[in-house]
């Protein structure tokens, strides 16, 4: 009962009039953002951080927790109509989206993905608000040991965002890693990978990193893309509904998506894609006719879209309570929690519960606002993706650079955000993700202090660590899990390497 008078007062402090216009303007922000082609959730969150600067810490996360999941549902329109993703995980959507849309459908396949998108963020946000008092009173017995075990969890969960190379999914983690460590070293008070600039004795700021590798770098790629070509003209939006034969597999994929991308959101080290790859990989083995599946399928948009909202709900849970990023949109809002002067872990639910609540409540408030601006605005959603590109870069630049400038009033911030913007562009024309890096940057910080801490437990007994339970648990479950992923890999390679030699 306790949790659900928590719950009442968070609605109470959600619906007052400001947080409801962040919590709007977050949500339309999002869709904005995830219509136009190749920027989406991250590159979003990134670039619209700097607008949360002046705000009170709950309007300022409700607003950019709105961004978030406005902008995961976002890129559905464009994959559905002009099959064009406008964020990796609605690559999915396309698969079945389009065909639906050639079809005559395409307000069908959207008024679906709303529903689910709807139900599966419901269904996550009541397993946030089950789950997450529980888990953070028991993360209240956790030390640096079991903390160390968790994040070393979610490194070795990157292997599975290496993308096709695994040696170039090692080089972005490591790079990742190696600007974590710039700035005065936590355990001795030395300087290290300095060059004797002052400016990095605290480090590289994280909305540096963020939004040049994530917003300075899809702008630069879509840009060189999209800046010669003709925006191509949507399909016409009619009915939104399923016919009367289709609602129950429909519902039944909705359901199933909502539970996979939930359980998903929960791993850290993983991001939207996968679930929305499962889960279309799900619905179409359980289908009586797989042949349907690209040909207009609608449980191939139901699922996948589900799971998609799914996971964004649930990947809160591991970052409220355990103050660990599950993704790198995630790693944005954890950025954003800091700066606001709050510490995302067990004591947050204990600390700060009418923050908690207040971000909660709004959750199932900005689903519905959601629903609301999809279903009977699709059509004018559908003509954003008709302004032109060149119309737009400019003013997003400018966004970039007003935003990281604020950050400390400083030119030097602007500059690092435009090399990390140029590294970014530069590592995606060599097809090495950036994923790894976002998450390795933000997750290492925490590895270094939580090791550190621990080996002074230990005595410097590495081995210390499986004496305890829960972190000798989680540790020999992330050393299989990076065997069994790794594994397959090397095995190609090797193969690769004999058919050279024979």
């Amino acid at each position: 009962m306790e949790t659900f008078q928590f719950l009442i007062n968070g609605f109470g402090e959600a619906l007052t009039w400001t947080n409801l216009f962040y919590c709007f303007v977050g949500v339309s922000f999002g869709m904005f953002i995830g219509v136009l082609p190749g920027l989406g959730p991250t590159a979003g969150t990134a670039i619209l951080l700097p607008l949360t600067f002046s705000l009170e810490p709950i309007s300022a996360i409700i607003m950019l927790s709105g961004i978030y999941y406005g902008s995961m549902y976002g890129g559905t329109i464009t994959s559905v109509l002009i099959n064009t993703p406008g964020e990796a995980a609605s690559l999915v959507t396309c698969f079945d989206g389009h065909p639906l849309a050639k079809q005559g459908r395409a307000g069908v396949a959207l008024g679906v993905s709303a529903i689910g998108s709807f139900i599966g963020g419901c269904v996550a946000i009541l397993g946030l608000v089950l789950l997450g008092p529980t888990l953070s009173k028991f993360a209240l017995n956790f030390g640096p040991p079991e903390f160390f075990a968790l994040v070393f969890m979610g490194m070795s969960l990157l292997i599975g965002l290496m993308g096709k190379s695994l040696i170039k999914g090692l080089i972005a983690a490591l790079f990742g890693l190696m600007i974590a460590f710039i700035g005065i070293d936590q355990s001795t008070g030395i300087m290290r990978f300095t060059f004797g600039q002052t400016n990095l004795a605290s480090g590289i700021d994280f909305i540096c990193v963020a939004m040049g590798l994530y917003g300075l770098s899809e702008l630069f790629i879509s840009a060189e893309e999209r800046m010669s070509k003709k925006a191509e003209k949507p399909a016409k939006i009619d009915s939104l509904f399923p016919r009367k034969g289709e609602w129950r597999p429909t519902l039944n994929s909705i359901g199933r998506g909502s539970v996979l991308g939930f359980l998903i959101g929960l791993i850290p080290g993983t991001n939207s894609v996968i679930p929305t790859v499962l889960s279309y990989s799900l619905e179409k083995k359980v289908a009586k006719d797989p042949s349907r599946f690209g040909k207009g399928a609608l449980e191939g948009v139901a699922g996948p879209e589900t799971a998609n909202n799914a996971y964004s709900g649930g990947a809160l849970i591991p970052l409220f309570t355990l103050g660990i990023p599950s993704s790198p949109t995630i790693a944005v809002l954890l950025g954003a929690l800091i700066m606001h002067g709050l510490t995302p872990g067990p004591t947050l639910f204990q600390k700060e519960p009418d923050f908690v609540w207040a971000i909660i409540a709004s959750l199932f408030i900005g689903n519905a606002i959601l629903l609301i601006l999809n279903l009977p605005l699709a059509n004018v959603w559908a003509k954003i993706t008709m302004v032109p590109f060149k119309v737009l870069f400019p003013v997003i630049i400018m966004i970039i650079i007003v935003g990281t400038y604020s950050l400390n009033n400083s030119l030097y911030d602007v500059g690092i955000m435009f090399i990390f913007g140029i590294i970014g562009y530069l590592l995606k024309k060599v097809d090495i993700p950036l994923a790894p890096i976002i998450l390795a940057f933000v997750l290492g910080k925490i590895l270094e202090s939580t090791l550190i801490q621990s080996l002074t437990i230990f005595n410097g007994n590495i081995l210390g660590f499986f004496t305890r339970p829960i972190s000798g648990t989680i540790l020999t479950i992330s050393i299989i899990a990076i065997i069994i992923t790794a594994l397959p890999a090397f095995k190609r390679r090797n193969l690769v390497n004999e058919d050279v030699e024979m």
